[in-house]
């Protein structure tokens, strides 16, 4: 009995060890975090654990349908719909031949939300190798495959953006051997990596350079890939059509944690367009500098501030001076540089001019002797302008100067000419005038000395012949008196005297002279145009001197538009103006370049004039107490002379 006991006892103690272990077995296989399955050997499922059992909503006994296998209700219940024929099918191969189950399906969760799940199962045999039944497992991959999906799409989107990038892009081995070109570089250069590869199997990634550009890249790259440094290079890359193209090429190394080169990445960009138009520029540059420097002319630029910072050839040549002379921009001074060159007596003006124009952005113009080489001055004539940004702010100034010396000098022996000229001219007009007056004194002067002489024949007989001799005495008086008539007429022309004057209107005067000048503006074919206010009052002046200056302010004009080609019209206004009748003689002429000193005597602009006739016409008007001048318009000259509707005397 005793040993019967003893065997009870271990009996016990082994059923609650197996207990537990199975308790603690069903703990941990409901703990696991994955489903897992088993199924007979016909493949019906039989047991869930409890994961599968929460994530299904279902245990395996919830399949039993009629008609159908538990196994056929989850295909069709359980498994999404586009994977259940493949699922069925590939478990069902996998009963029959009793290989290993494994698959990638969507399972229904009990939210009715598919997730995927990779899926593993094997056969458990007995001693005579016969299935007894098979064990699943399910991982749910839903995370794992979206971040598969979206891997997939961003290496995907990645590579269009590397294929749309508009340049050739490449990567290579540490060693060089090029492993990856994209699209654009294929569609390109018409190269693969094959043929970046040598004959003899060493990579040959400038097989696309131009043969004359390889040498010196290969160098640049060898450096760079034994230094691991930036890689840069320009030279002419084949494209497809057999053309080259300038093509500026860089890659930079990718490296580990501990430094080593991984990859190397690189970039060609096709620069060819740039390279021609920098190379057009450079000519461009070059012919306006040959332009510059070959102009008859010294030219130089300044900062905004007036600094010099850049003399042509000949600005530098004539002055002796180079910019380096002159030190650092502003050491010196704006002051010392004008000092050193511009003649003392013009420093003065060109100081004040140019600060002017640095003040205002004025354009600059001025004249003065300019220091050469040699110490010798010579005339110049300088003008800068601004040249200005976007913003109109000033960034430059740009000047020219001539030397003028040779001009100047022209000038002043054609000035010194003019003036022996018109001295000449004076001497002979003054004579012309002269020989006038003599021969207008003369007669009356003749008839007197005969007179007298006849006078004293009379007085000389006996017995003398009174009778006679008063005769003759009357004849001397009238003719002396004649005599003083013409000198007191000239004397008028220059000395404002009063003569015997009729009240009259201007307007009667002025169509008299019209129509003593209108057949000679038709033969010189041009146009008088005559505009006289109505209902001007009366005036006292000497008609026929009035007339005069009409007839010679007139025919002034006309000679004034002898050689113009449009409108050749002299124009005659009169009006009243305040206590003045206000006559106005213009025309459309080259204007007057001394409005006051074509009044005074001798004093001409024309060939073969004698600079009298405006002088008298002054005289005549200033006599009746009116003033005469003359003004320049934007085309031509207007002479303009007033009398007083109140008669003054002098």
């Amino acid at each position: 009995m005793a040993t019967i006991s003893v065997t009870c006892t271990d009996e016990k103690a082994a059923l609650v060890v197996l207990r537990n272990r199975e308790r603690e077995l069903s703990y941990l296989v409901d703990m696991v975090p994955s489903h897992i399955w088993r199924l007979t050997p016909a493949g019906e499922p039989i047991f869930f654990n409890r994961r599968m059992i929460e994530f299904l909503g279902m245990d395996a006994a919830d399949f039993d349908k009629p008609g159908t296998s538990r196994l056929e209700s989850i295909a069709e219940i359980a498994v999404h719909p586009d994977d259940a024929k493949q699922f069925n099918d590939v478990l069902s191969g996998c009963l029959v031949s009793g290989e290993n189950f494994a698959m990638r399906y969507r399972l229904r969760r009990s939210d009715g939300v598919y997730r995927w799940m990779s899926s593993r199962a094997e056969p458990v045999r007995d001693e005579n190798g016969r299935i007894s039944q098979w064990y699943g497992l399910c991982h749910d991959i839903e995370d794992q495959m979206c971040a598969d999906e979206l891997m997939r799409r961003n290496e995907r989107q990645l590579r269009q953006l590397i294929d749309a990038v508009p340049a050739l892009i490449w990567s290579t081995t540490p060693d060089g051997r090029p492993t990856y070109l994209n699209k654009r570089y294929t569609e390109v250069t018409g190269a693969t990596l094959d043929d970046l590869m040598g004959p003899d199997g060493s990579p040959a990634p400038l097989a696309v350079a131009h043969p004359e550009d390889r040498p010196a890249a290969a160098g640049l790259r060898a450096r760079a890939f034994e230094t691991g440094g930036p890689y840069a290079v320009r030279y002419r890359q084949l494209r497809r059509d057999g053309s080259y193209h300038w093509t500026d090429t860089r890659a930079l190394p990718l490296r580990n944690d501990a430094g080593a080169i991984l990859q190397w990445y690189g970039v060609s960009v096709d620069i060819d367009d740039l390279v021609k138009a920098q190379e057009a520029l450079q000519q461009s540059e070059q012919r306006l500098q040959q332009l510059v420097e070959t102009l008859p002319a010294m030219i130089y630029c300044a900062t905004p501030d007036g600094e010099p910072i850049y003399r042509s050839q000949q600005l530098r040549e004539f002055l002796g001076i180079n910019l380096e002379d002159l030190g650092e921009p502003g050491a010196s001074g704006l002051g010392s540089t004008l000092e050193a060159v511009i003649h003392p007596d013009d420093l003065t003006a060109v100081k004040q001019r140019y600060s002017h124009s640095l003040a205002t952005g004025e354009p600059y113009a001025q004249r003065h002797r300019l220091r050469r080489f040699d110490g010798q001055y010579r005339w110049v004539e300088t003008r800068a302008a601004t040249m200005r940004n976007s913003d109109d702010q000033i960034v430059q100034w740009n000047g020219i100067c001539l030397d003028i010396e040779d001009e100047v000098r022209a000038q002043e022996k054609l000035r010194s000419a003019q003036e022996s000229l018109a001295r000449a001219s004076q001497a002979a007009s003054l004579a012309e005038l002269s020989a006038s007056i003599a021969h207008e004194v003369n007669q009356p002067l003749a008839a007197v000395v005969a007179n007298s002489h006849a006078c004293y024949r009379w007085l000389s007989i006996e017995p003398a012949n009174l009778q006679r001799a008063k005769t003759t005495v009357e004849r001397i008086i009238r003719d002396a008196n004649s005599a003083a008539e013409v000198v007191s007429r000239i004397r008028a022309l220059f000395k404002q005297t009063v003569e015997p004057r009729m009240t009259t209107t201007i307007s009667s005067v002025i169509a008299e002279a019209r129509n003593l000048m209108t057949d000679e503006a038709s033969r010189r074919r041009m146009r008088l145009e005559i505009d006289v206010d109505g209902e001007l009052p009366p005036v006292a002046f000497d008609r026929v001197q009035v007339q005069q200056v009409l007839i010679n302010l007139i025919r002034n004009g006309m000679d004034a538009m002898e050689t113009v080609t449009g409108d050749r019209v002299v124009g005659l206004r009169a009006r009243r103006v305040k206590d003045v009748i206000e006559t106005e003689i213009s025309d459309f002429g080259q204007g007057v370049t001394s409005p006051d000193k074509i009044f005074d005597p001798f004093f001409t602009t024309k060939r073969n004039g004698m600079g009298m006739g405006l002088a008298i016409c002054r005289s005549i008007v200033e006599s009746h107490g009116g003033r005469l001048w003359a003004q320049n318009r934007p085309q031509g000259a207007t002479f303009i002379f007033t009398l007083p509707i109140e008669a003054k005397t002098k």
